[in-house]
């Protein structure tokens, strides 16, 4: 069967390397001249299988507005805001506040998350890709006695999950991390033991070329216009290839992993997608004295900036911004990442040599991704995946491939079905 592939970051890359294994024919569109230069180009560069959760959290809609007022708070919005922040925003606090909601779809995206480091670990003893990854964990920070304490619930979830993790004093960090400082505001950590480090822009070149060895089509500088078809099925996808000029590409079957750019495609065909570009930066720097940096992944919660190594280098990523697709990048916001660098990680980088960098996750209202069959018989959506699409490409290439194949996926996909925004 002839399955294409719409969009070429981490999570198109990944579908296409799991359908091409089941024996398709996959041709991939992108947009951009390279995989994964998008979204999946200066990401958190974690893994973070069991840290993964709705955006959707009830325990968030109070610290919101502190987080707009406080200068280097992790929430920003361009104000005015434009009429589709307002929706989302409206409709993430509805879903917030529905009953049971957020612990149902938590569990759901746990789930997917120990399927994705499942299949992750399993494409890696396959394939020698290059792109400084590893399986070394994350620490999630706390600054104050109040975060280790809320920290026990999250464990307690985490146990019930079967996903290793401990809680860690203040010495207990510093051991298992001897490049920090000591000067910081510091109670203790919750360590995810498992989870993963890597360059997601180098991986998803390193298994787009993997693709293409075995295959794989790529067209890239193209951009996707519409799908079209019969009421029943879609018969081609129209494009705009590399001159302008427009191309028609039919197949069997076609798998929408467009990100923030996914909507347009599908609401044609009658299917609401409310994919918001929730946008983040991100700093990559060369390190200058690697004892002083991170050993793998580090969460700060007072700046609430994720620190990771990347062998020689260090990435480090911060705030949820709502100001549509402005790609802007404001000096306060790479400020407020260098300050955390800085008062973890004094001297560890070269702060001055970094290659900033901002991008759009593709967040749902809810949270969960967007994962199975669209509103035609051979119409799929890998989707939606907003700040865990590194963390879960791997999982949900696996099961929405099963789909395609008829299978019972791996992992239910209730709290993923696609045409849940229209019940």
């Amino acid at each position: 069967m002839h399955v294409v592939v719409i969009g070429g970051g981490v999570v198109g890359v990944t579908t296409a390397w799991e359908l091409n294994r089941r024996g398709h024919q996959v041709t991939v569109l992108e947009r951009h001249a390279i995989a994964g230069n998008e979204t999946s180009k200066g990401n958190a560069a974690q893994r973070s299988y069991g840290v993964v959760y709705p955006w959707a959290d009830p325990k968030m809609t109070f610290k919101a507005l502190p987080w707009l007022l406080k200068q280097d708070g992790p929430l920003k919005l361009r104000v005015p805001p434009s009429l589709n922040a307002v929706r989302f925003m409206f409709s993430t606090l509805r879903y917030a506040w529905s009953p049971g909601l957020f612990g149902l779809n938590k569990r759901a995206m746990l789930r997917l998350g120990i399927h994705s480091q499942e299949r992750f670990l399993k494409l890696e003893e396959e394939l020698n890709l290059a792109f400084d990854g590893g399986h070394r964990g994350l620490l999630h920070l706390a600054s104050t006695p109040e975060a280790l304490e809320g920290y026990r619930s999250t464990q307690r979830t985490l146990n019930e999950m079967g996903i290793a993790s401990r809680l860690l004093t203040p010495d207990q960090v510093y051991e298992a991390e001897p490049g920090m400082a000591r000067n910081g505001p510091l109670s203790g950590a919750l360590s995810y033991d498992t989870d993963g480090t890597g360059d997601c822009h180098l991986f998803s070149q390193e298994l787009a070329k993997a693709c293409e060895s075995k295959g794989v089509s790529f067209r890239y500088k193209v951009e996707a216009e519409r799908l079209t078809g019969s009421g029943q099925a879609v018969e081609s996808v129209v494009f705009l290839d590399e001159n302008g000029q427009q191309e028609t590409l039919a197949a069997d079957a076609f798998v929408v992993c467009a990100g923030c750019w996914s909507p347009e495609l599908v609401r044609p065909l009658g299917l609401e997608l409310p994919i918001y570009p929730v946008k983040g930066y991100s700093i990559t720097v060369p390190l200058k004295n690697p004892d002083k940096a991170p050993f793998s992944t580090i969460h700060d919660d007072n700046y609430k900036v994720v620190s990771t190594r990347l062998g020689n280098r260090l990435r480090a990523t911060g705030f949820v911004e709502m100001a549509d697709f402005n790609r802007d990048i404001p000096e306060a916001r790479i400020a407020t990442i260098r300050k955390s660098v800085e008062c973890r990680y004094p001297g560890c980088a070269d702060l001055d040599a970094a290659e900033t960098w901002t991008g759009f996750r593709p967040m749902t209202p809810d949270g969960p991704a967007i994962i199975g069959r669209g509103p035609r018989n051979n119409l799929y959506l890998n989707t939606g995946h907003g700040t865990f699409g590194w963390t879960l490409s791997a999982g949900s290439a696996d099961v929405i491939a099963q789909v395609i194949d008829g299978e019972e996926p791996s992992v239910c996909l209730d709290a993923f079905r696609p045409g849940r925004y229209q019940e």
